[in-house]
């Protein structure tokens, strides 16, 4: 099943997602590529390897945007609250073995799923609402979630590794033009810059996620756990991933102020 959520906050994030991976590709190529390897074979072979990467990514990133995250399939009679204390209620909830009533969706819903505010919706084994896919990351979505952030890590170095080795190796073919040194060297840094900020914050997430995936347990859960004092606080550097992951939502979206964007 296709899924659009209409949150303007995901918009934007997409649009600067993409934004930001078209002008890498766009300086990689006409600034590093072009510029400094237009004599070498090598120059084929990068434009197609980091082409190859370009779209991997767009093509996880587009997977896991428009993918069902394991949305729970509502019912055509949604759940009377009026019998919500009645034996009868009480023994349905009973067979279904710790499923739960989700007073929003007004259904009833398996473990470990939660209601998200901005898709609206129960997701099974949600982890979180990620703005920059415009969606939840559950069940059904979380691998091509990971796979995104592979791709973004992998692509990152790869460019720094193309632009430091650009101003290591000798360019006798290289213009002598003050004014392109200035613009390749100018868009270079712009880049170095990019791929570092991206590449680290992709990476942590990156990690977070692989984290969750051995321990078996979504970042929902760690929260919950954190609260209950089931589990030792979360690290400072889980706490300000969240805050920074959902930083461009929190200044207008109010359901971005409680961290992660669900209801238990």
């Amino acid at each position: 099943m296709t899924v659009f959520v209409k949150d303007p906050c995901g918009f934007i994030c997409i649009i600067f997602t993409y934004a930001a991976v078209v002008y890498a590709d766009y300086v990689v190529i006409r600034w590093v590529i072009v510029q400094t390897m237009a004599d070498s074979l090598w120059a084929p072979f990068h434009v197609c390897l980091f082409n190859t990467l370009v779209f991997l990514l767009s093509y996880t990133h587009i997977k896991a945007m428009i993918s069902d995250p394991g949305a729970v399939p509502l019912p055509k009679t949604r759940v009377d609250f009026s019998d919500i204390h009645t034996g009868e209620l009480s023994s349905m909830l009973q067979n279904k073995d710790d499923w739960t009533v989700c007073s929003r969706c007004e259904t009833y819903r398996p473990p470990r799923a939660h209601h998200c505010r901005i898709c609206k919706r129960c997701i099974k084994r949600m982890d979180h609402h990620c703005p920059w896919i415009n969606n939840c990351v559950g069940e059904k979505n979380q691998r091509y979630f990971v796979q995104f952030l592979i791709y973004v890590t992998i692509l990152a170095v790869y460019a720094i590794i193309l632009v430091t080795i650009s101003w290591l190796k000798e360019c006798p073919l290289c213009s002598g033009e003050i004014t392109i040194k200035q613009t390749r060297i100018l868009h270079s840094i712009i880049l170095i810059v990019e791929a570092v900020m991206f590449g680290l914050f992709v990476l942590t997430i990156l990690y977070d996620q692989i984290d969750a995936i051995i321990n078996d347990e979504t970042s929902i859960e760690q929260l919950q756990a954190a609260s209950d004092g089931d589990a030792p606080k979360l690290s400072y550097r889980k706490v300000l991933l969240r805050h920074i992951c959902r930083l461009p939502c929190q200044s207008y979206h109010p359901t971005y102020r409680h961290l992660p964007s669900h209801t238990v």
